[in-house]
């Protein structure tokens, strides 16, 4: 009768404890219906989304679609970076459900017609294929795949790259590199497809700066962003400060720039002292500037058809003004052991002119290493004739600097001779001292007008000009050559092609991402453009312990496993006895 009593208490007390389970569990979904949370143990916190995306997630009141092309038998690494692409929508998703997906293969057709015609609809789209080397059982077979999406929200589409080559960069780092990217990625096309109002920016003209054909790519890929245009300054302060507003108290005039930033392409003549106010008076008023400044005149028509040439001093009387703001222009040139090879014919052969590729040491290519956001893990930025800076002793402006060159550089003072027998010459270490030199800054801060101590009083006291002595809080980017945003043309056709692809090596660098990042940068501020600074640690196995204990690993991953089962059935068996018999 005792066992009989005790049996049913127990009955009652694991179906009491079983109810209980039930119940919380049922509670605990009811609530996380209503209240949002995860818990992110590792130790980047990758799977948190930033503040940022989440404010922007919330925002979004209409589907937001993904079209992810990677579907389909890949390598481990492209593997990987589908996992971490679907991880991504999925944790964009449970912030809001308007966001969408879907993984597609666009390789799935056997018409082989077909399979082509789906591959240069989506190059027409904006996605760029990768070639990939995989192995089956019968060899290595060639296959295709284009590691990006299509993002479509309302009646807006974008594409967006997944995938970042990276020069002299391993492949685990460069993906490794990707997935880093991937929220700034998503964060940015959906900021972008869902913007109420167009940012506006311009390209100043009037001084020699690039032209609309030179600056052609970079425009295309700036108008996915934002509405461009080019302006003639005139010496008119409304070509871009012209919205003039009186303040309902003050009965005073609110200026508010046109412009959200501008850009300074590589002028070659002196800007008038109009033109520089106004700019100045632009930047007092909260303007940013991209300014991409060449401080010394130096070209390669002129080397290939005389094997040399004469490099001068690029008077442009912006020196001044930049110094005021916190930035320095050398008057020299920077020779770098790590450059771009340019073709040189060498000789012919069976009538066809020969051909053979040479290290130009006044083209530098510089590897970003700086960890600020606009630049930290981009490609290789290829430069031409560039020049050094130095910041200056600005009160209450930060500089950081974004690109240097690499540690092999040495200075040459304008004017110089620059000579296509340097190509002859034996490179050696130690003429190439260093140290590494600054060519890009970033400015940030409250700056004061290069004009406070000249300006003339009819311009002090007129109300509409409405001069300013020290600006709001701004920000600007200073790059020591112009080249940096001019697209190549192609050889013998002549129409443009990408900016940062180089039609010689065939290789394609960083100096469109760059720009891209600069101007991102430049007009949102470090919102969504500081997600490019989270880091995720790549943690690779030790090759060398692995191939030389290989046996011994796999013994290990084998048998202390199932060893660990064991004894842990041993054990909850002698616990269940010990109980029991008492």
């Amino acid at each position: 009768m005792k066992k009989d009593t005790t049996r049913k208490n127990m009955l009652n007390n694991y179906l009491l404890q079983l109810i209980i389970v039930v119940v919380v569990i049922i509670a605990v979904n009811i609530i996380s219906s209503y209240i949002f949370t995860r818990i992110d143990l590792t130790n980047e916190k990758r799977y948190t989304l930033s503040k940022s995306t989440q404010e922007l997630l919330k925002n979004v009141d209409d589907i937001v679609y993904f079209r992810v092309f990677l579907e389909g038998e890949f390598p481990a690494g492209f593997k990987r970076l589908r996992r971490e692409t679907k991880e991504l929508l999925d944790e964009f998703r449970a912030y809001n459900k308007n966001i969408e997906y879907e993984f597609i293969n666009p390789s799935t057709s056997d018409d082989m017609e077909e399979r082509n015609a789906t591959y240069q609809l989506l190059m027409e789209q904006g996605l760029n294929p990768t070639n990939l080397q995989v192995k089956t059982k019968s060899g290595m077979d060639q296959q295709v795949i284009f590691p990006g999406a299509l993002v479509s929200y309302r009646n807006n589409e974008m594409p967006v790259e997944l995938l970042d080559n990276q020069l002299n960069v391993p492949p685990e780092a460069a993906l490794n590199n990707s997935i880093q990217n991937l929220e700034f990625k998503f964060a940015e096309v959906i900021n972008n497809l869902s913007k109420a109002v167009v940012p506006r920016i311009a390209f100043i003209e009037g001084h020699g700066e690039l032209d609309d054909q030179e600056t052609y790519d970079i425009t295309l890929a700036l108008q996915e962003n934002y509405i461009v245009r080019r302006v003639t300054l005139d010496g008119q302060i409304n070509k871009l400060v012209n919205r003039l507003l009186i303040d309902s108290i003050t009965q005073e005039y609110k200026i508010i720039p046109e412009f959200a930033a501008i850009i300074i392409a590589k002028p070659d003549s002196v800007f008038s002292a109009k033109d520089k106010f106004i700019i100045d008076q632009y930047i007092m008023y909260g303007g940013k500037v991209l300014w991409l400044i060449d401080p010394v005149v130096a070209s390669m028509d002129s080397i290939q058809l005389q094997e040399n040439t004469v490099s001068v001093e690029n008077n442009l009387d912006l020196q001044t003004q930049l110094f005021n703001y916190g930035v320095k222009l050398n008057n020299d040139l920077l020779l770098d052991l790590n450059a771009m090879p340019i073709p040189i014919r060498t000789g012919q052969v069976g009538g066809q002119a020969q051909i053979d590729f040479f290290p130009w040491y006044y083209f530098p290519i510089i590897t970003p290493t700086s960890q600020n956001p606009i630049v930290k893990n981009m490609n290789a930025i290829k430069t031409q004739f560039v020049s050094s800076l130095d910041t200056t002793s600005a009160a209450g402006i930060k500089k950081t600097i974004l690109l240097r060159t690499s540690d092999y550089t040495k200075t040459e003072a304008v004017p110089s001779i620059i000579s296509l027998r340097l190509l002859q010459e034996d490179p050696k270490i130690i003429d190439y001292p260093g140290p590494a030199r600054p060519i890009a800054v970033l400015l940030e801060g409250n700056f004061k007008s290069d004009f406070r101590n000249r300006i003339p009083q009819s311009i002090a006291t007129n109300k509409e000009i409405g001069f300013k002595e020290r600006s709001e809080h701004t920000s600007m980017i200073v790059v020591s050559d112009g080249d940096i945003i001019k697209n190549q043309f192609h050889i013998p056709q002549g129409y443009p092609l990408p900016l940062g692809f180089d039609q010689f090596t065939r290789e394609t660098f960083g100096n469109k991402e760059f720009i891209l990042n600069a101007m991102n940068y430049l007009t949102d501020g470090s919102g969504l453009i500081s997600l490019r600074s989270r880091e995720m640690k790549l943690r690779l196995l030790d090759k060398t312990k692995v191939n030389s204990d290989r046996i011994l690993w796999q013994l290990i991953n084998l048998f202390i496993p199932v060893l660990i089962v064991i004894i842990m059935g041993i054990v909850l068996v002698w616990l269940r006895k010990r109980k029991y018999s008492r």
